[in-house]
């Protein structure tokens, strides 16, 4: 059986992602900071934790999933590594450099964006197979100035330098394996249509497409 961890999988393009790999029977492993109760194992973090912290609390619990032993006496044995790692964690917050939350919304947006991304980049190098996929989730906006969402576009900006980082050969990734980032324009999310309710919707792309 195929399997993927889709880090973020309790929000709005996770949540499609959990279903649509179930949809063709691979084995889900969710890591966000509640659980999915669709997703087959799941990994529950602590925000309030440092990187380093919430990075070790995900590699512990990975272990185990992915041990040979973590089966039922009905149920083939695990594989020790995963096809695909699919990160689509993150937020948004506006803001230009005069704003007065500048620096919480900047913290915000790389805790939300670039934690996750690091996090997953390291469980790769361990539990990805070679040749399998790790994707992460940019922004096309962040290919360019963002003066008014600058915490939004640096943790983006940044999350497009750890891609091509980690595509090279001596990043550590397994061997063979693919790492692409997604740069979605605007997502057809309830958080989207609350924030902009008087966009046109119909040219958002939905969380079905991008999950396909």
């Amino acid at each position: 059986m195929s399997q993927v961890i889709v880090y973020g999988g309790c929000g709005a393009l996770g949540s499609a992602l959990v279903k649509l790999f179930k949809a063709k029977s691979w084995r889900v492993i969710s890591i966000d900071i509640k659980a999915n109760s669709d997703a087959d194992e799941n990994i529950a973090l602590d925000r309030s934790l440092s990187l380093e912290d919430q990075g070790q609390q995900a590699m512990i619990q990975l272990a185990d999933l992915l041990s040979s032993a973590h089966t039922q006496p009905t149920v083939p044995a695990v594989k020790t590594k995963v096809d695909a790692i699919v990160c689509v964690a993150g937020g948004w917050a506006g803001g230009n450099a005069a704003a007065s939350n500048l620096f919480e919304s900047t913290l915000a947006m790389w805790n939300q964006s670039v934690q996750p991304s690091v996090i997953a980049a390291h469980i790769a190098t361990k539990y990805l197979r070679d040749g399998g996929m790790l994707s992460l989730a940019g922004a096309l906006v962040a290919q360019q100035e963002t003066p008014t969402m600058i915490g939004y576009g640096m943790a983006k900006a940044s999350v497009h330098q750890l891609t091509v980082s980690l595509a090279d050969p001596s990043s550590g990734m397994p061997k063979d394996s693919n790492v692409n980032c997604l740069l979605p324009v605007v997502l057809d999310t309830p958080a989207n249509r609350q924030g902009m309710p008087g966009a046109d919707f119909s040219s958002w792309t939905s969380l079905g497409v991008v999950a396909q």
